[in-house]
Parts: structure tokens; sequence; C-alpha cells
């Protein structure tokens, strides 16, 4: 597989995932949907997260993983890049804590969540959305990594 991930800090929040890491997760989550792929994953803080969930979904509150497709123009279709994840550091680290998830745990599934939406999946509809959990639990399997969507905030 060729995989290009481009990443860019905007956080100094402390234990942030290495570039390394960030590109098997992301490698796990293409698994065999893409032989070449290109992407910027960027880790931002909350303002940053804010302002873009605003201007984008009309959400004035930050998240914990935008993702922006790119969207070809015709004839490029075989074109590699698969468009940004921008996932805020804050969020991430603070939902771990919530769901009693093991913090890297949690940005392996925001990674792994992130580019199956720039993969085109999403989870709007039950159905659609019982796809994408399944993949997204299959890959994480893959990494080592217990089903996100059993809660262990109560085992806490």
């Amino acid at each position: 597989m060729q995989l290009e991930v481009d990443v860019q800090y905007a956080s100094n929040l402390p234990d942030l995932p290495d570039e390394d890491t960030l590109r098997c997760w992301v490698a796990a989550a293409l698994a065999d949907e893409r032989q070449e792929a290109e992407l910027t994953i960027r880790i931002v803080d909350e303002e940053e997260s804010r302002i873009l969930n605003r201007d984008y979904r009309g959400k004035d509150k930050p998240t914990n993983v935008l993702s922006f497709p790119f969207e070809a123009p015709p004839g490029l279709d075989a074109w590699p890049l698969l468009g940004d994840l921008v996932i805020c550091a804050p969020v991430v680290a603070r939902e771990a804590v919530e769901q009693g998830k093991p913090l890297m745990a949690h940005w392996a599934h925001m990674v792994v969540h992130g580019v199956l939406h720039l993969l085109g999946y999403d989870h709007e509809e039950d159905e659609d959305a019982e796809i994408m959990e399944a993949l997204e639990i299959q890959r994480l399997e893959g990494l080592g990594i217990a089903n996100p969507y059993i809660d262990r905030s109560a085992d806490s």
C-alpha cells in the first residue's frame, strides 16, 4: 500500500499520538479499500474545532473529529487524495476519560472513524450506522483494540 499522511500538530496538549502511530491507524482503516491514499490529519484545540464545526456543520461547539472528503473533478477519479481529518485533542482526551477508554484506543477509533467517512461511509441512517460501526469494530480489532461501542464508563 502506498500511503502518504501529512500530520499537522496545532495543539500543545501532551500525550498526542506520533506520526507513525497515526499512519498505522490510517492503514488499518483503509484495509482493503484502497491501494494508494493521501490525506492530512490536523490535530487541533477546541477553538479551531469549534470554528470549523460551526462553519461547516452549523454546530457552534468543538467536536472530536471532522472529515473533509476530497471531491475529485471529472476525469481525476483515480486520484489517491482522500481529504482531511481535523481531530480535536482536548475533546478526544475528555471523551476517553468519560467513556473509560484508554486514550490511545480512543484516538485510534477517531482516526478509523474519520478515515471511513473520507471513504464515503456514513452513520446518518440506522442501516448505514450498523455498516460503519461494524467496519470500525473490525478495523480496531485488527489493531488489538476492543469494541469502542461497549460502555466501559460504569467499570471505572
